[in-house]
Protein backbone atom coordinates (compact mmCIF):
# COMPACT_ATOMS: atom_id res chain seq x y z
CA UNK A 1 0.00 0.00 0.00
CA UNK A 2 0.78 3.54 0.02
CA UNK A 3 2.85 5.41 2.67
CA UNK A 4 2.00 8.31 1.49
CA UNK A 5 -1.28 7.50 1.48
CA UNK A 6 -1.34 6.22 4.75
CA UNK A 7 0.77 9.00 6.46
CA UNK A 8 -2.80 11.19 5.63
CA UNK A 9 -5.39 8.33 7.30
CA UNK A 10 -3.22 8.12 10.25
CA UNK A 11 -3.35 12.05 10.19
CA UNK A 12 -7.00 12.28 9.61
CA UNK A 13 -7.64 9.32 12.11
CA UNK A 14 -6.20 11.42 14.79
CA UNK A 15 -7.27 14.54 14.17
CA UNK A 16 -11.23 13.17 13.62
CA UNK A 17 -10.70 10.96 16.96
CA UNK A 18 -11.75 7.91 15.08
CA UNK A 19 -11.64 5.68 11.70
CA UNK A 20 -15.34 6.55 10.85
CA UNK A 21 -15.17 9.99 11.21
CA UNK A 22 -11.83 9.45 9.02
CA UNK A 23 -13.05 7.37 6.20
CA UNK A 24 -16.10 9.52 5.36
CA UNK A 25 -13.69 12.62 5.21
CA UNK A 26 -11.31 10.79 3.20
CA UNK A 27 -13.98 9.06 1.08
CA UNK A 28 -12.99 5.81 1.89
CA UNK A 29 -14.22 2.83 3.29
CA UNK A 30 -13.83 2.22 7.21
CA UNK A 31 -11.93 -1.29 6.36
CA UNK A 32 -9.65 0.44 3.72
CA UNK A 33 -8.70 3.17 6.78
CA UNK A 34 -8.03 0.38 9.42
CA UNK A 35 -5.63 -1.87 6.42
CA UNK A 36 -3.60 1.53 5.89
CA UNK A 37 -3.03 1.97 9.53
CA UNK A 38 -1.95 -1.81 9.94
CA UNK A 39 0.35 -1.43 7.07
CA UNK A 40 2.02 1.66 8.67
CA UNK A 41 2.09 -0.40 11.88
CA UNK A 42 3.73 -3.57 10.35
CA UNK A 43 6.49 -1.46 8.12
CA UNK A 44 7.45 0.74 11.20
CA UNK A 45 6.85 -2.50 13.74
CA UNK A 46 5.36 -0.36 16.55
CA UNK A 47 1.90 0.14 17.68
CA UNK A 48 1.01 3.79 16.33
CA UNK A 49 -2.74 3.35 18.22
CA UNK A 50 -4.76 2.35 21.35
CA UNK A 51 -8.39 0.99 19.61
CA UNK A 52 -11.04 -1.13 21.05
CA UNK A 53 -14.97 -0.45 20.72
CA UNK A 54 -15.23 2.95 22.30
CA UNK A 55 -11.85 4.63 22.79
CA UNK A 56 -8.77 5.64 20.38
CA UNK A 57 -5.98 7.42 21.46
CA UNK A 58 -1.76 7.59 20.59
CA UNK A 59 0.70 5.37 21.78
CA UNK A 60 4.18 6.76 22.84
CA UNK A 61 5.53 6.31 19.44
CA UNK A 62 2.29 7.19 17.74
CA UNK A 63 2.00 10.36 19.30
CA UNK A 64 5.99 11.12 17.92
CA UNK A 65 5.19 9.64 14.80
CA UNK A 66 2.01 11.92 13.92
CA UNK A 67 3.94 15.17 15.11
CA UNK A 68 6.37 14.31 12.32
CA UNK A 69 3.58 13.36 10.34
CA UNK A 70 2.31 17.07 10.26
CA UNK A 71 5.58 17.82 9.49
CA UNK A 72 5.98 16.33 6.42
CA UNK A 73 2.47 16.78 5.05
CA UNK A 74 2.43 20.38 5.87
CA UNK A 75 5.54 20.78 3.99
CA UNK A 76 4.26 18.89 1.48
CA UNK A 77 1.46 20.60 0.98
CA UNK A 78 3.55 23.97 1.03
CA UNK A 79 5.37 23.04 -1.45
CA UNK A 80 2.33 21.86 -3.87
CA UNK A 81 1.03 25.42 -3.40
CA UNK A 82 4.24 27.26 -4.32
CA UNK A 83 4.26 25.39 -7.25
CA UNK A 84 0.74 25.14 -8.43
CA UNK A 85 0.70 29.25 -8.23
CA UNK A 86 3.41 29.53 -10.35
CA UNK A 87 1.59 27.47 -12.97
CA UNK A 88 -0.04 29.14 -15.77
CA UNK A 89 -3.16 27.10 -15.87
CA UNK A 90 -5.56 26.05 -13.37
CA UNK A 91 -6.27 22.37 -12.70
CA UNK A 92 -6.93 20.06 -10.27
CA UNK A 93 -9.94 19.78 -8.39
CA UNK A 94 -11.97 22.51 -6.00
CA UNK A 95 -13.82 21.44 -2.61
CA UNK A 96 -16.30 24.07 -2.05
CA UNK A 97 -19.02 24.40 1.14
CA UNK A 98 -22.27 26.58 0.16
CA UNK A 99 -25.42 27.41 1.65
CA UNK A 100 -28.44 24.86 0.33
CA UNK A 101 -30.11 28.05 -0.75
CA UNK A 102 -27.54 29.17 -3.28
CA UNK A 103 -28.15 26.01 -5.63
CA UNK A 104 -30.35 27.41 -7.80
CA UNK A 105 -29.96 28.61 -11.93
CA UNK A 106 -27.73 31.53 -10.78
CA UNK A 107 -25.37 29.65 -9.55
CA UNK A 108 -25.11 26.71 -12.02
CA UNK A 109 -24.71 30.03 -14.62
CA UNK A 110 -21.72 31.58 -13.00
CA UNK A 111 -20.39 27.95 -12.76
CA UNK A 112 -20.84 27.07 -16.42
CA UNK A 113 -18.83 30.98 -17.14
CA UNK A 114 -16.07 29.79 -14.79
CA UNK A 115 -16.14 26.21 -16.26
CA UNK A 116 -15.25 27.91 -19.74
CA UNK A 117 -12.57 30.04 -18.07
CA UNK A 118 -10.36 27.36 -16.51
CA UNK A 119 -11.85 23.77 -17.78
CA UNK A 120 -8.89 21.90 -16.34
CA UNK A 121 -10.69 22.70 -13.05
CA UNK A 122 -13.56 20.64 -11.53
CA UNK A 123 -15.84 22.08 -8.51
CA UNK A 124 -16.75 19.57 -5.99
CA UNK A 125 -19.78 22.02 -4.53
CA UNK A 126 -21.32 20.42 -0.97
CA UNK A 127 -24.43 22.05 -0.14
CA UNK A 128 -24.85 22.71 3.66
CA UNK A 129 -25.67 25.19 5.71
CA UNK A 130 -23.47 25.55 8.65
CA UNK A 131 -20.01 26.83 8.80
CA UNK A 132 -17.35 24.10 8.19
CA UNK A 133 -14.05 23.57 9.57
CA UNK A 134 -11.83 23.98 5.85
CA UNK A 135 -8.99 22.49 6.65
CA UNK A 136 -9.54 19.24 8.77
CA UNK A 137 -12.70 18.69 6.33
CA UNK A 138 -10.31 19.23 3.35
CA UNK A 139 -12.47 22.33 1.87
CA UNK A 140 -10.72 24.82 -0.65
CA UNK A 141 -13.44 27.65 -0.29
CA UNK A 142 -16.70 28.17 1.64
CA UNK A 143 -19.70 30.96 0.79
CA UNK A 144 -20.46 32.35 3.68
CA UNK A 145 -23.07 34.96 5.51
CA UNK A 146 -22.06 36.92 7.81
CA UNK A 147 -23.61 40.49 8.99
CA UNK A 148 -19.86 41.71 8.84
CA UNK A 149 -16.02 40.56 8.16
CA UNK A 150 -16.17 40.46 12.13
CA UNK A 151 -18.39 37.33 12.38
CA UNK A 152 -15.98 35.50 10.28
CA UNK A 153 -13.64 33.13 11.95
CA UNK A 154 -9.62 34.63 12.48
CA UNK A 155 -7.02 33.25 10.19
CA UNK A 156 -9.30 33.35 6.59
CA UNK A 157 -8.96 35.72 3.55
CA UNK A 158 -12.67 36.87 3.41
CA UNK A 159 -13.99 38.51 -0.13
CA UNK A 160 -16.81 39.75 -0.13
CA UNK A 161 -19.45 38.70 -3.31
CA UNK A 162 -22.32 40.95 -2.62
CA UNK A 163 -24.49 42.16 0.03
CA UNK A 164 -27.92 40.52 0.25
CA UNK A 165 -31.05 41.70 0.43
CA UNK A 166 -33.76 39.50 2.13
CA UNK A 167 -37.77 40.62 1.44
CA UNK A 168 -40.50 38.86 3.59
CA UNK A 169 -42.22 36.67 1.27
CA UNK A 170 -45.81 34.88 0.52
CA UNK A 171 -47.40 33.23 -2.71
CA UNK A 172 -50.20 35.29 -3.83
CA UNK A 173 -52.22 32.57 -3.19
CA UNK A 174 -51.70 32.89 0.23
CA UNK A 175 -51.68 36.54 0.69
CA UNK A 176 -55.88 36.17 -1.44
CA UNK A 177 -56.83 33.42 1.40
CA UNK A 178 -54.96 35.01 4.29
CA UNK A 179 -54.81 39.51 3.61
CA UNK A 180 -51.96 41.27 3.04
CA UNK A 181 -49.77 42.24 5.97
CA UNK A 182 -49.52 45.91 6.20
CA UNK A 183 -48.17 46.61 9.23
CA UNK A 184 -45.24 44.57 11.55
CA UNK A 185 -48.22 44.01 14.05
CA UNK A 186 -50.38 42.66 11.29
CA UNK A 187 -47.87 39.59 10.78
CA UNK A 188 -49.05 37.87 14.72
CA UNK A 189 -52.04 36.84 12.36
CA UNK A 190 -50.03 34.97 9.80
CA UNK A 191 -48.44 31.14 9.68
CA UNK A 192 -44.15 31.01 8.77
CA UNK A 193 -41.81 28.83 7.40
CA UNK A 194 -38.71 28.87 10.21
CA UNK A 195 -35.17 27.81 9.48
CA UNK A 196 -33.84 25.68 12.37
CA UNK A 197 -35.19 26.77 15.75
CA UNK A 198 -36.01 30.19 14.85
CA UNK A 199 -38.65 31.47 16.78
CA UNK A 200 -38.75 35.86 15.55
CA UNK A 201 -38.17 37.57 13.14
CA UNK A 202 -35.71 41.15 13.17
CA UNK A 203 -37.72 43.99 11.12
CA UNK A 204 -35.62 47.72 10.28
CA UNK A 205 -38.48 50.43 11.19
CA UNK A 206 -38.11 53.55 11.52
CA UNK A 207 -37.41 53.59 15.14
CA UNK A 208 -34.60 50.84 14.88
CA UNK A 209 -35.17 46.67 15.21
CA UNK A 210 -38.30 45.10 15.49
CA UNK A 211 -38.49 42.12 16.99
CA UNK A 212 -41.70 40.31 15.65
CA UNK A 213 -42.98 36.59 16.61
CA UNK A 214 -43.42 34.01 14.09
CA UNK A 215 -46.31 31.35 14.50
CA UNK A 216 -44.39 28.88 13.50
CA UNK A 217 -46.44 26.05 11.03
CA UNK A 218 -43.15 24.36 9.20
CA UNK A 219 -39.65 24.04 10.17
CA UNK A 220 -36.83 23.04 7.83
CA UNK A 221 -33.22 22.10 9.03
CA UNK A 222 -31.90 23.97 6.32
CA UNK A 223 -32.94 26.52 3.95
CA UNK A 224 -33.01 24.49 1.09
CA UNK A 225 -36.92 24.10 -0.11
CA UNK A 226 -38.09 27.03 2.06
CA UNK A 227 -38.79 29.21 -0.67
CA UNK A 228 -40.75 25.63 -2.33
CA UNK A 229 -42.50 25.83 0.66
CA UNK A 230 -43.43 29.53 0.86
CA UNK A 231 -44.85 28.61 -2.78
CA UNK A 232 -46.87 26.11 -1.83
CA UNK A 233 -48.75 28.47 0.33
CA UNK A 234 -47.79 27.10 3.74
CA UNK A 235 -46.68 30.38 5.32
CA UNK A 236 -44.38 33.49 5.35
CA UNK A 237 -40.33 33.46 5.33
CA UNK A 238 -37.77 35.76 4.58
CA UNK A 239 -36.07 34.67 1.62
CA UNK A 240 -32.97 36.67 -0.38
CA UNK A 241 -34.18 38.85 -3.27
CA UNK A 242 -32.90 37.04 -6.37
CA UNK A 243 -35.34 33.61 -5.26
CA UNK A 244 -38.33 35.98 -6.72
CA UNK A 245 -36.51 36.18 -9.82
CA UNK A 246 -36.10 32.22 -10.11
CA UNK A 247 -38.09 31.51 -13.05
CA UNK A 248 -40.03 28.48 -10.95
CA UNK A 249 -40.97 31.25 -8.37
CA UNK A 250 -41.57 34.79 -10.41
CA UNK A 251 -45.18 34.29 -10.87
CA UNK A 252 -45.58 33.23 -7.66
CA UNK A 253 -43.86 34.86 -4.81
CA UNK A 254 -44.65 38.55 -3.94
CA UNK A 255 -42.60 40.46 -1.32
CA UNK A 256 -44.19 41.76 2.13
CA UNK A 257 -43.45 44.82 4.34
CA UNK A 258 -41.02 46.13 2.07
CA UNK A 259 -40.89 49.45 3.85
CA UNK A 260 -39.54 47.02 7.01
CA UNK A 261 -36.57 45.46 5.60
CA UNK A 262 -34.47 42.73 7.02
CA UNK A 263 -31.29 42.92 8.77
CA UNK A 264 -28.30 42.91 5.63
CA UNK A 265 -25.71 40.57 5.65
CA UNK A 266 -23.20 39.97 3.15
CA UNK A 267 -22.21 36.83 0.88
CA UNK A 268 -18.21 35.72 1.19
CA UNK A 269 -16.11 33.12 -0.42
CA UNK A 270 -13.44 32.54 2.47
CA UNK A 271 -10.39 30.47 2.35
CA UNK A 272 -7.35 29.74 4.47
CA UNK A 273 -4.75 32.47 4.59
CA UNK A 274 -1.56 31.28 3.09
CA UNK A 275 1.56 32.59 1.56
CA UNK A 276 0.71 30.86 -1.93
CA UNK A 277 -2.46 30.21 -3.21
CA UNK A 278 -3.06 27.89 -5.37
CA UNK A 279 -4.07 29.05 -9.05
CA UNK A 280 -7.30 26.81 -8.74
CA UNK A 281 -8.37 28.91 -6.18
CA UNK A 282 -7.34 32.66 -7.01
CA UNK A 283 -8.94 32.15 -10.00
CA UNK A 284 -12.27 30.54 -8.71
CA UNK A 285 -12.64 33.37 -6.50
CA UNK A 286 -11.66 36.07 -9.08
CA UNK A 287 -14.07 34.92 -11.66
CA UNK A 288 -17.16 35.11 -8.91
CA UNK A 289 -16.28 38.43 -7.42
CA UNK A 290 -16.19 39.41 -11.45
CA UNK A 291 -19.32 38.01 -12.58
CA UNK A 292 -21.27 39.08 -9.24
CA UNK A 293 -20.86 42.35 -9.53
CA UNK A 294 -21.90 42.18 -12.76
CA UNK A 295 -25.39 40.67 -11.89
CA UNK A 296 -28.32 43.29 -11.63
CA UNK A 297 -29.35 43.96 -8.22
CA UNK A 298 -33.01 42.03 -8.09
CA UNK A 299 -35.89 44.06 -6.96
CA UNK A 300 -39.00 42.26 -6.43
CA UNK A 301 -42.01 44.05 -6.83
CA UNK A 302 -44.52 44.12 -3.93
CA UNK A 303 -47.88 43.76 -3.72
CA UNK A 304 -49.56 47.16 -4.06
Amino acid sequence: MDTLTGIKVFRQIVESGSFVAAAERLDLSTAMVSKHVMHLEERLGVRLLNRNSRTLSLTEPGRVYFERCKTILDDLEATELELGSLSATARGTLRVSAPSWIAGQRLADLLAGYRRRCPEVVVDISFEDRAVHLVEEGYDLAAWVATSPDALPSGLIARPLRPLTYHLAASRAYLEQHGVPRTAEDLAQHDFVAVGNTESLTLIGQNGQIEVPMRVVLRYRSMGGVANAVAAGIGLAPLPAFSFEDPVFREVLVPVLTEHPLVHSTLYLVYVSRKYVPLKIRTFVDHMVEAIAKLPEPKPVAIA
